[in-house]
């Protein structure tokens, strides 16, 4: 009984959660532009990284990667499900680790709530 009051509640806090990082991702990314264009500073590095997600079924995977990509300034590139990692491109390198935290604490919970599993 547990189980189907949570996955419901899981779903609405992880579309708020999304929203949230859509949101705050969105005026980064517009900061980003317009210092580059702005010629008083050198635009950030864009780089490649890997991170490792929560076990979940492809579904969930695939939908963290789809909502990875709709934050703006990152691209999921690729989803290995051998490894349990994401490819992301992303517009601003500068600090990798905010970046994973972010999708760890914004995406990962209601994904693993709705979509989780052992191992």
């Amino acid at each position: 009984m547990m189980g189907v009051v949570l996955k419901p509640v899981a779903a609405v806090l992880l579309l708020l959660r999304f929203l949230g990082a859509v949101v705050v991702s969105g005026f980064q990314t517009v900061a980003v532009i317009v210092r580059a264009s702005s010629g008083a500073r050198r635009p950030p590095a864009a780089a490649f990284v890997r991170v490792r997600f929560a076990p979940m079924s492809e579904q969930g995977a695939a939908l963290l990667g789809c909502m990875v990509t709709l934050t703006p300034g990152t691209t999921t590139i690729d989803i290995d499900m051998a490894s349990r990692e994401l490819l992301l491109h992303v517009l601003d390198a500068s600090d990798t680790d905010a970046l994973v935290a972010g999708i760890r604490r914004n995406f990962e919970p209601g994904l693993v709530t709705l979509f989780g599993r052992d191992s």
